[in-house]
């Protein structure tokens, strides 16, 4: 006889991410908790090894903890026919991906990551931990409804943002580097965008974040923070306004500006003209702040 509702097949999917992020925190609190508790240890005498009474007091511990969960879910599942995931899911996760994956949430979250690089923090904080989760059920839900011949629900998911809002890494700077070799008479920030354009190509940025860099740049504040969120923009109203079609396909984050748009939206070649309009836009931007970085540089050379 086999034994039902201990594991449903729609709770082991990207769609239960969240809600695993979330019981997987809490039990290790717990955990946490409960192995503070100096009355749950057991002391085995000074004849056995150290390291076999920490196994069994971590044993119990464990045990104690699994044996919660498992009560909690035989209860939910019994008396009122759900889980614990359909409930983080409901009460938490939707609400949070309908405002965190709408346009101005999408924006505003993704801009404040961006930010953050200027600081030296990393934007995977925002991005990584907070936004990505959720664009990830958003292209579940995206690749379901297409398999399935149906409309599909979502314009911002983890293909759409990537694609439009993160040309060349986070920052859209491949958009940099182009200003850069078009306007720039320094040396250096030639010699770093010459080094780091074929890595850019395929989203690697990390030569522009530290070398020429954006970390502590002031001058490059402006359209690092901006340059990705107009690309959100365009990108939202090009799909609201069916000139495009929705991103369905996830792709690799290593796939190259403008094949990277075509691929997402599934061949669809009007992409590839949204993000050319993006890139140029992006460029444009960048200039005159490079040109703001090589007067600052050649006066910080200057003074030294």
């Amino acid at each position: 006889m086999l034994a039902q509702g201990a594991l449903s097949f729609s709770n082991i999917g990207t769609g239960a991410m969240f809600a695993g992020v979330i019981i997987g925190l809490a039990a290790t609190e717990i955990f946490v908790w409960i192995s503070s508790i100096k009355r749950l240890k057991i002391n085995l005498g000074d004849s056995i090894p150290p390291a076999v009474g920490k196994s069994f007091n971590v044993l119990i511990r464990f045990i104690l903890v699994m044996s919660g969960f498992a009560l909690i879910s035989a209860v939910l599942n019994n008396v009122f026919h759900t889980d614990l995931v359909h409930i983080i899911t409901m009460l938490i996760q939707e609400p949070l991906r309908t405002a965190t994956t709408g346009l101005l949430g999408c924006v505003l979250l993704y801009s404040l990551g961006n930010f953050l690089w200027i600081l030296g923090i990393h934007q995977s904080v925002i991005y990584s931990s907070i936004l990505e989760p959720l664009l990830i059920v958003n292209m579940t839900q995206n690749m379901a409804a297409y398999a399935a011949g149906e409309a599909i629900p979502n314009i911002i998911n983890v293909a759409f943002v990537p694609a439009f809002g993160m040309m060349g890494g986070s920052g859209s700077t491949i958009c940099l580097l182009i200003a850069t070799l078009l306007v720039s008479r320094n040396k250096a920030t030639r010699g770093v965008s010459q080094m780091a354009f074929v890595p850019g190509l395929f989203n690697i940025n990390e030569p522009v974040i530290f070398g020429y860099s954006i970390v502590y740049n002031v001058c490059m504040l402006i359209p690092f923070v901006l340059t990705p969120a107009i690309g959100i923009v365009i990108g939202y109203a090009a799909t609201a306004m069916n000139f495009m079609n929705e991103c369905v396909v996830y792709i690799p984050w290593t796939t190259p500006p403008l094949l990277s748009g075509y691929l997402a939206t599934g061949g669809d070649v009007r992409a590839i003209v949204v993000q050319l309009v993006i890139l140029i836009l992006g460029i444009l931007l960048y200039i005159p702040f490079v040109k703001m970085n090589d007067i600052v540089m050649e006066k910080t050379m200057a003074s030294e």
